[in-house]
């Protein structure tokens, strides 16, 4: 009787490894305490007549933990949605997000689309740095990072690129701009933060250009490092 009590002692808590919780009831006026092992230390525990051995609870709650953290995105620094936003989304809900033959002489607030200012956003891993200039290119302002007070590492965040273009737009709106065309040039991680601190500060944008150069015939690569 006590090999038959400790088997199916033992079976229960295999099963328990493997589900969420399973249980054995055993006459406690036989055999007053019995040694079972759980983990790596043995625990000295009575018999009752209702016995519950819950084992892969805890486990499961914490590998899925993990796997809910590492599925969901990184959170966003500067720009909300920054990380998240889908380009091919937004482009379905307007028809007219392309320019055409036409758009060189629309209106935009009186002005036409040609003779609209732009400003020049060039995000670099290192740094980001906005100037806004006239239909003909000639710069009338210009703000980088460094500028703003943000030193070595700090001027390539993306916090950085949008507290300049915050500033740069504020400093445009006192000298009567109002609307203006976006041209963003480099792969920089301001690039995002940079055209929501223009909106913030005041600016209305028309378009955004994404004018960073593609190389279609790169030099040779580096080797590969050996360790």
């Amino acid at each position: 009787m006590l090999r038959t009590l400790v088997d199916s002692v033992k079976i229960v808590t295999k099963i328990g490894n493997n589900v969420i919780s399973s249980t054995s009831r055993v006459n406690s006026s036989c055999f007053p305490s019995l040694n079972l092992s759980c983990g790596s230390s043995a625990t000295q525990s009575p018999l009752c007549n209702s016995a519950s051995f819950h084992t892969s609870l805890p486990r499961s709650k914490v590998e899925g933990r993990k796997e809910m953290l590492a599925s969901t995105p990184t959170k966003d620094e500067g720009t909300e949605g920054e990380k998240l936003i889908v380009v091919d989304s937004m482009l379905k809900r307007r028809d007219d997000v392309f320019p055409d033959e036409d758009t060189p002489s629309k209106l935009f607030d009186g002005i036409p689309f040609s003779e609209l200012p732009v400003c020049n956003i060039r995000a670099s891993p290192n740094n980001t740095i906005l100037s806004i200039s006239n239909s003909k290119g000639e710069v009338k302002m210009l703000r980088s990072c460094g500028m703003e007070g943000f030193k070595n590492t700090r001027k390539g965040t993306n916090i950085a690129a949008q507290a300049t273009a915050i500033s740069l737009s504020s400093l445009a709106v006192s000298q009567g701009y109002k609307t203006v065309r976006v041209k963003v040039q480099g792969l920089g991680p301001g690039r995002m933060s940079a055209i929501k601190g223009l909106q913030m500060g005041g600016l209305n944008i028309i378009s955004i250009t994404d004018n960073t150069r593609v190389s279609w015939n790169p030099p040779r690569p580096r080797k590969q490092k050996t360790l």
